[in-house]
């Protein structure tokens, strides 16, 4: 093999804060390259791009595999930031419970058990629906009662307001097979949020890859760990949702060469917790749960906190951390020349005013987003907030008036204007234990903040990362215990009591300065503290060693229980057919089942002979039954490493 049969692949992860890139050499898998750059909001192709510069253009041009994982979507939902979607609930009824949609309509129709038709489709109220919310929404979502039986009524939906709006339309059914039609309902919400943005993000990577010639295949890490061809992953974008965690629990056991372990990834706007046990992350029973929604995706077992190195740090009667992420006041000093002394003139408010935007540290500067559709008092604060940052108390100065709370939330979740604010990024820089950025600018901001607590500004420093270090502690041990006895957990954490965790398992920490949290990891926990050579870039790695993985699953059942032994019912993902006889359906199951896989798979351009199908069988048989069974349940797994796509 000469030097330039060489070939390589290039990882990329799109975190919240930073976008990190890595080349392994396919061979031997060394990593020969990492780059990191912070990640560009709206257009994240520019921190892309960045990262994909300060890589060896050498190795480049050999690249022939290119695997992306992003966080966008997990913090699209956390930060609640998603765009506005119409649901369409079909026969379901859900007055108790509240959904993630903007608007919602539940019209007549559904089938039952057997995928029969309960009710005739009230097709009128969905064309006036999609008609009216044409202009205010950007996808809609559609769950119909029992729609994983017979989807008719979703797919009759779906191409009627395609045929309207020229929006995507997602349905349950094309997410999950499982039964649950208000969770459904939840999934398919979630999923059209993320698809306006999940296109801007694949459209980018693809130009990236075209104008820099690169001859290679794009796939997406999904969030159970395995990979998803580039177009699947436009179409469902939910099961990229947490793609970033998958990344960081396949580079973790990657970098530290263990395949049992626990991880702590530290990035920009997240903490996420998860294990590996024996090479193969454990999968969520029910489904992920995505800032507190309930949702039937197949992901990686794992817990995801609004805690990151970016995290908003802020007073109110006590020292508080995030939920949201802004930009440490460190990274603007170097973004706007004049900054530090705007920092320093900022007057400090009341202690009576204090809120999560009138801090003496917090500041709001425009991104260059365009608003869709903006009111006219968002068009008012806009033109007053300008391209360099102002404070609460400046904006007060130019309009006359507070802004409203309500329109600044509003630009800020459209992200046509930046928050900047105090981080524990800042306070690593003030303790001098990562100062990458502007020093000065990070050591004003604590000394104006510290001056609400009895603390200095080192002290008040240290106070920050503690409680940092406090809270990774907290999601380990909650998510090691599956959330039993969170108050007791918390308790003994917080206050000065002679016990201390133990953990059995490595404890491998991943994300930019976590060498920091080191000490203060040790002091809450004892365990073994791994911190791998390349951990700034773990998630890059990860997005490459994810496997291609497909599931399915058939469902066959007698269409009565009178007559259990003719008659048969098959439930695919492709829609019901029925058969006289079960021995027909099991064939027909069979065949449609790996059909169904190799089809999924031969859009990562596989040779069939690469796929590897599983597939197992469960069947329902109550004591002293003796026909054939009641459910027949049949699995099929399509397995395929990314290696032998390059082949």
């Amino acid at each position: 093999m000469g030097l330039f049969d060489m070939q390589y692949s290039l990882g990329i992860d799109a975190g919240g804060t930073y976008t990190d890139a890595v080349i392994l050499r396919d061979s031997d898998s060394k990593i020969l390259d990492t780059s990191k750059a912070v990640t560009t909001y709206p257009n994240l192709m520019t921190g892309i791009r960045n990262a994909i510069n300060k890589l060896n253009p050498e190795y480049l041009k050999q690249v022939k595999l290119v695997s992306v994982s992003t966080t966008l979507s997990t913090n699209t939902i956390l930060e609640r930031t998603g765009y506005p979607v119409g649901l369409i609930l079909v026969g379901v009824d859900t007055a108790t419970r509240e959904l993630p949609a903007d608007y919602t309509i539940t019209v007549k129709g559904g089938h039952d058990s057997n995928g029969d038709e309960l009710h005739p489709l009230d097709i009128a109220s969905v064309e006036q629906f999609a008609i009216s919310l044409k202009n205010k929404v950007s996808a809609f979502a559609v769950s119909s009662y029992f729609s994983t039986r017979n989807p008719e009524h979703e797919d009759k939906i779906k191409e009627v307001i395609l045929k309207l709006t020229g929006h995507p339309v997602v349905c349950g059914h094309e997410l999950s097979q499982e039964l649950g039609a208000y969770e459904r309902a939840a999934t398919a919400v979630l999923n059209a949020q993320l698809i306006p943005i999940t296109y801007q993000f694949i459209h980018s990577i693809m130009t990236e890859i075209n104008e820099r010639n690169l001859d290679a295949k794009v796939l997406m890490l999904k969030c159970d760990g395995s990979v998803i061809d580039i177009k699947g992953a436009k179409l469902r974008p939910i099961e990229t949702i947490f793609s970033g965690p998958a990344a960081s629990i396949m580079g973790a056991s990657y970098l530290s060469g263990l395949d049992t372990c626990a991880v702590i990834d530290v990035g920009g706007t997240s903490t996420d917790v998860s294990m590996i046990k024996n090479g193969e992350p454990e999968l969520c029973e029910k489904g992920a749960i995505v800032g507190g929604w309930q949702t039937r995706v197949k992901a990686i077992k794992m817990e995801s906190s609004a805690n990151g190195g970016d995290s908003h740090i802020w007073f109110k009667k006590c020292i508080r951390i995030g939920p949201r992420r802004v930009m440490p006041l460190c990274v603007a000093a170097v973004n706007y020349p004049n900054f530090k002394e705007k920092l320093e003139k900022n007057p400090i408010p009341l202690r009576t005013m204090l809120n999560e935007h009138i801090q003496p540290t917090k500041f709001f500067v425009r991104t260059g987003a365009a608003l869709i559709n903006p009111t006219e008092s968002e068009v008012k604060l806009l033109e007053a907030i300008g391209d360099e940052p102002l404070s609460i108390h400046d904006i007060l100065n130019k309009m006359k008036r507070f802004p409203s709370p309500e329109v600044l939330d509003s630009l800020l979740n459209q992200r046509v204007i930046q928050a900047i604010g105090f981080t524990p990024t800042d306070a690593l820089h003030v303790l001098g234990e990562y100062t990458e950025w502007d020093v000065g600018a990070a050591q004003i901001g604590a000394k104006k903040l510290s001056r609400f607590t009895q603390l200095g500004a080192i002290a008040f420093c240290k106070k920050v990362k503690q409680q940092v270090a406090k809270n990774m502690a907290y999601s380990l041990i909650s998510f090691m215990l599956e959330g039993r006895g969170k108050d007791g957990i918390k308790l003994m954490l917080e206050k000065e009591v002679p016990i201390q965790y133990k953990v059995n398992i490595p404890i491998v920490l991943l994300g930019g300065p976590v060498k920091a949290y080191y000490g203060e990891l040790k002091s809450l926990i004892d365990a073994e503290i791994i911190v791998p050579e390349q951990a700034r870039v773990g998630n890059a790695v990860g997005a490459l060693v994810g496997k291609g993985i497909k599931r399915i699953e058939i469902i066959i059942r007698p269409s009565s229980m009178e007559n259990p032994d003719q008659n048969f019912l098959v439930f695919t993902p492709a829609g019901r057919k029925k058969f006289e006889h079960y021995r027909t359906a099991m064939e027909y199951s069979q065949k449609a089942g790996e059909e169904l896989i190799l089809d999924s798979m031969k859009d990562f351009g596989l040779p069939e002979s690469s796929i590897k199908i599983d597939t197992s069988i469960e069947y329902l048989v109550p004591p002293g039954w003796k026909q054939t069974p009641m459910e027949t349940k049949m699995t099929f797994v399509g397995i395929c490493t990314p290696g032998a796509l390059i082949d």
